[in-house]
């Protein structure tokens, strides 16, 4: 590590965007490292310090401490997630055993702990304004969620399940990948692609293309079950080839398989929960989050599930009718698209051309933005991001004052993981004094060079629901990093995004992107008004999927360590906990299977997934809200923004909503939209 790392300092750059330019690989580990013993020492300093503990000795300088190594952090984990190779892949694997047992050396210092404890045992008494409050209670929860006042016989044993996890959970992630990756379908005659339109079809070639197989197509898988060309494809033999591969993800008998890391993973959380003295992997992580304990999300799915699986069924019958034959997985997105066609008069095919990815970025999402919290952007080409692919734009406030920074990064790639995500580069503060960077990612296919970007109405919906994310970070407005943006409850964190999902539509929203990419013609208000009026369409297969997948989380995560021994059959597992909830419903698999379930056993939503439909309560009702008060306007977005945007986690997130609200949540909103009252 030396002075010539870009890490070394905080950047020089507008908005402290990282200095891309600079960083290379041999980077990252010296500065991870030389950031962990700079953090140890600034702990060390926190407990030397003569006297008394106060909140700004202790708090205040632990949010000060571990600058470089969060600047390391945020830097490299956008880039293994968006832009990996092989050596990326070896430092991570390095790195993330390390980190784990950097974080314990924090967390589960007795020292540290005993000091947080004695200011949260006096809190009442230390004069503290309702954000200091906050975050002294945030630092001991958490502290105690993760084990500090655990003996040492039992933090060491902790130090040893949470390093082994952290290596688990980097192989997995890397099988997905690669698995991912492997089980792209080639295709030998563009026959066989009967019924993709002229941009996938061009789309296929080049990815094959770039794969060494010109003059064929490929068609590469994506993260969930399924794929979006099922709805189109009308070779029925392809169809099923596709959605077969796609659930082989991670679930063959090589060097990705990823159900020994599974069997290895509930087992050491099973074992770690045991020690916090909770039952169960689920009890630890949900009593931190707002439903507080599993009995409680457990209530409402269950109020969800049958009328999901019923409404499945009855679609599935109306498919059978269009098709006259049997309705398989691989046929559901095809005769969906027919059904909804002869129901609706709604052929989202012929869609694409209104939906160009320029119009719906500047017209649509940035739009809305700026007539409901008077924000405008400008791209900026100048600024180096991480990759060439990824483009910045720079945010300012009404009164043209700088806001942040976002940076779009829409294609997918053979180094980029699946699915659409937010993450920063910097985090929104007033202790710092820095300014948001906040990145989306998604994985939409490139189109050849020359051709425009044409998307789904589901790529639409994609988008906005990330920018929703990017504007949680950009609209941010507290003191501390640690309560910034979206550092919310894990079942909170999806609320605001589902809620940008409603300007859509929005008639004002609609008209002013939904474009025809040649003529500029309006997507037809029929159109708009069938999509309206099919909002409940599919929604009992597109409940179930996601049920199914929410339920097989919580069934992984609700075995005790003697339970979880004794599994051995990944496969067995899944179908027996997805059967004994009523979803096992074949045409409809479940979203997401458990050996590429990323986002529990790669990512930060074990025993968490349920908090997408947990969030859509609260979502549901604050477009009620919003409909109730006038729609896209300032005062509105105003108020959204000053009540709940731009908390962060600065407060407890329930009490955010009722801020906002004026009340609790009601969940009728929510029954209603998904078509199960």
């Amino acid at each position: 590590m030396t002075i010539a790392n870009p890490f070394a300092q905080r950047s020089a750059l507008d908005y402290e965007l990282p200095p891309f330019a600079l960083i290379k690989e041999e980077h990252y580990l010296p500065a991870f490292y030389e950031g962990c013993t700079q953090q140890l020492a600034e702990v060390q300093a926190i407990l030397d310090t003569p006297g008394a503990a106060t909140f700004e000795n202790t708090i205040v300088a632990l949010e000060k401490s571990g600058q470089m190594l969060m600047r390391t952090l945020l830097v490299f984990f956008n880039k293994s997630s968006s832009d990996t190779n092989d050596a990326l892949d070896k430092i991570e694997e390095e790195m993330a055993p390390k980190l784990a047992a950097h974080q314990d050396a924090i967390n589960l210092n007795p020292a540290l702990y005993a000091r947080i404890k004695s200011l949260y045992d006096n809190r009442e008494s230390l004069g503290l304004n309702t954000e200091d409050a906050w975050l002294l209670e945030r630092y001991y929860k958490d502290l105690i969620h993760a084990g500090a006042h655990l003996s040492e016989s039992q933090r060491d044993r902790l130090k040893e399940l949470n390093e082994e996890l952290s290596k688990l959970e980097t192989q997995f992630s890397k099988n997905v990948l690669a698995d991912t990756n492997d089980l792209a379908v080639l295709v030998d005659t563009i026959e066989e692609l009967d019924g993709l339109s002229e941009n996938e079809i061009a789309s296929a070639a080049a990815a094959a293309k770039d794969r060494g197989h010109e003059g064929k197509w490929l068609i590469g898988m994506v993260n969930f079950s399924g794929n979006p060309v099922l709805d189109s494809l009308t070779n029925r033999a392809l169809r099923k080839k596709i959605m077969q591969d796609s659930l082989l993800k991670g679930n063959r008998p090589n060097e990705n398989d990823n159900k020994p890391v599974i069997l290895k993973v509930v087992k050491l959380r099973a074992e770690r929960a045991k020690l916090f003295g909770k039952n169960t992997h689920a009890e630890h992580v949900i009593a931190v989050q707002t439903a507080e304990h599993p009995d409680n999300v457990h209530a409402m799915l269950r109020k969800i599930a049958p009328a999901a699986v019923r409404n499945a069924k009855a679609e599935a019958e109306d498919l059978k009718k269009s098709a006259g034959t049997d309705i398989e997985s691989w046929d559901w997105g095809f005769y969906t698209e027919q059904v909804r066609l002869e129901k609706y008069n709604i052929d989202t095919s012929k869609m694409r051309p209104y939906f160009e990815l320029e119009s719906v970025l500047k017209n649509g999402i940035f739009f809305a933005a700026n007539k409901l919290f008077g924000i405008t952007f400008k791209e900026r080409p100048d600024l180096v991001t991480y990759h060439p692919e990824a483009r910045a734009f720079e945010v300012f406030n009404e009164d043209g004052s700088k806001l942040g920074l976002f940076i779009g990064d829409f294609y997918t790639r053979d180094s980029k993981r699946g699915g659409a995500w937010m993450n920063n580069l910097v985090d929104q503060n007033f202790l710092f004094n820095q300014l948001p960077v906040v990145v989306n990612n998604l994985n939409i296919p490139k189109p050849p060079a020359g051709k425009p970007t044409l998307l789904t109405f589901s790529e639409t919906t994609t988008l906005f629901h990330e920018f929703g994310h990017a504007l949680h970070g950009l609209l941010s407005q507290v003191k501390y990093p640690r309560v910034s943006g979206t550092s919310v409850q894990r079942d909170f964190v999806e609320f605001p995004s589902q809620v940008y999902e409603m300007w859509i539509l929005w008639p004002e929203v609609v008209e002013n992107y939904a474009r025809h990419f040649e003529t500029g013609e309006k997507l037809p208000q029929e159109w708009i008004d069938n999509l309206d009026a099919a909002s409940t369409f599919n929604e009992g297969h597109a409940t179930t999927s996601y049920l199914a997948a929410a339920i097989l989380d919580l069934a992984w995560h609700s075995l005790d360590s003697e339970e979880a021994a004794k599994v051995s059959d990944v496969e067995a597992f899944e179908a027996q906990a997805i059967k004994d909830y009523g979803l096992d419903f074949a045409p409809v698999p479940t979203r997401y299977r458990s050996t590429y379930f990323s986002h529990i056993f790669a990512g930060g939503y074990s025993a968490g997934y349920y908090g997408y439909i947990w969030s859509e309560v609260l979502d549901a009702d604050t477009v009620d809200w919003f409909k109730e008060n006038g729609g896209l306007q300032r005062k509105n977005g105003e108020h959204f923004r000053n009540t709940l945007l731009g908390r962060g986690g600065s407060i407890d997130s329930m009490q955010m909503f009722r801020n906002f609200r004026g009340r609790d949540s009601k969940i009728e909103p929510l029954l209603k939209r998904r078509g199960l009252l």
